[in-house]
């Protein structure tokens, strides 16, 4: 990595605003690009409780079937494919976009957004390489528009709640993190395929990373890796892998991900005084129960189901109008693609890969904690499920 995150993060404020700053008032008018599951499950939906301060104004699709049906569902005036993006953004009068494509096409579609003024959240992995994420962050920070990755965790109570009890001293001082996240994926979804930058460590692998850094609130320094090619669906991806992170301070944490095995969605942290059990802890769509166990008694807390997409949204608006960095920024997506990197190239050498020291000054905490009604998911259209059902 080239340079410290705080350049990375230097903006110039010389007075002017983009067009979008201009041009948003009350609600930020989002265009969503990519109309995959994830988008017409979760995202779309999620409009009708951000809608205090977020507005769904344009749908960009290559799929016309999907364009025409989720247009005539959501209402929305403006509708175009990739070759028609700028376009669709200024008849729109789009201030944001939530990019929601294979990870490979994040950074050119985060570049042409903010070539034209308009504010960028993406989805994780923020990219595939170090290179391209400090791309964008640089476009962005050119183009004075915001940059923000969309870890919806970052907004969720139970995994909040976690940070919290690590930062109260409950579980005395932190040692251990071990994490399992796994799936079966169906045959010719993305997470299969290289050339969309699919595998298990680019789609399931900033799960487990960003939670050991943000309940260890440090970075790691050293990484190994062992990934496994998986059976017939899988194109040159890694479809199982076993890492583990060196943490300063004697932290250690390890997890196992994977698109060929039985899904499961759990971590567990343990401290010199207790440890803290997280039961479908990375998903969205079911409750999240926790396990506290301090001087041999366990509390168990169960977190409802809730809507994790439009504390996204409204989060993301609030930075927008009220002119704030957003905390999960280019800065923190870098910070798990670096690691990401570094552990691809430890499973292909079969060495161990030191990581240099790495600055990112602000964490998740409580008090970006977002409550939202769970939504109910429409029948998606040509988007199927990316897990075998």
């Amino acid at each position: 990595m080239r340079g410290s995150g705080a350049r990375h993060q230097r903006r110039a404020h010389d007075g002017r605003c983009t067009m979008a700053q201009q041009e948003t008032s009350r609600r930020v008018r989002y265009a969503v690009v990519g109309a995959g599951n994830l988008t017409q499950v979760a995202i779309l939906p999620a409009f009708q409780h951000a809608e205090e301060n977020s507005e769904l104004v344009a749908i960009i699709s290559s799929d016309k079937e999907k364009r025409d049906v989720l247009q005539r569902q959501y209402g929305v005036e403006h509708v175009g494919d990739y070759g028609e993006y700028e376009q669709v953004l200024r008849e729109s009068r789009a201030d944001a976009v939530y990019i929601v494509l294979p990870n490979t096409m994040h950074r050119g579609f985060t570049e042409r957004a903010a070539r034209v003024g308009v504010h960028v959240l993406c989805e994780k992995p923020m990219a595939t390489s170090v290179e391209d994420c400090e791309a964008m962050i640089r476009v962005t920070n050119d183009n004075d528009v915001k940059l923000m990755i969309a870890y919806r965790l970052h907004f969720e109570e139970a995994n909040l709640q976690a940070i919290e009890l690590v930062r109260s001293g409950r579980l005395g001082d932190p040692r251990m993190l071990s994490a399992v996240l796994t799936q079966q994926v169906r045959e010719g979804d993305i997470r299969t395929n290289t050339g969309l930058g699919g595998g298990a460590l680019l789609d399931e692998g900033p799960y487990p990373i960003n939670a050991a850094r943000y309940l260890f609130r440090d970075e790691p320094r050293e990484v190994f890796a062992y990934t496994s090619g998986g059976d017939s669906r899988f194109h040159g991806v890694d479809a199982t892998a076993f890492a583990l992170m060196r943490f300063p301070n004697g932290r250690v944490a390890q997890f196992g991900i994977s698109h060929e095995a039985s899904a499961v969605s759990s971590y567990r942290l343990v401290g010199t005084e207790g440890d803290l059990l997280v039961q479908h802890g990375f998903g969205y769509g079911t409750d999240i129960e926790h396990a506290l166990t301090v001087g041999g008694k366990t509390q168990t807390r169960t977190f409802k189901n809730s809507d994790q997409f439009a504390p996204e949204l409204i989060y993301f608006s609030r930075c927008v109008l009220e002119d704030r960095e957003p905390e999960p920024n280019g800065i923190e997506g870098l910070a798990d693609v670096r690691v990401i990197v570094a552990l691809q190239e430890s499973a292909r050498t079969g060495r161990p890969v030191k990581l240099a020291p790495f600055e990112k000054p602000k964490r998740p905490t409580l008090e970006q904690l977002i409550v939202k009604p769970a939504v109910e998911p429409p029948e998606p259209v040509n988007a199927p499920a990316p897990a075998q059902g």
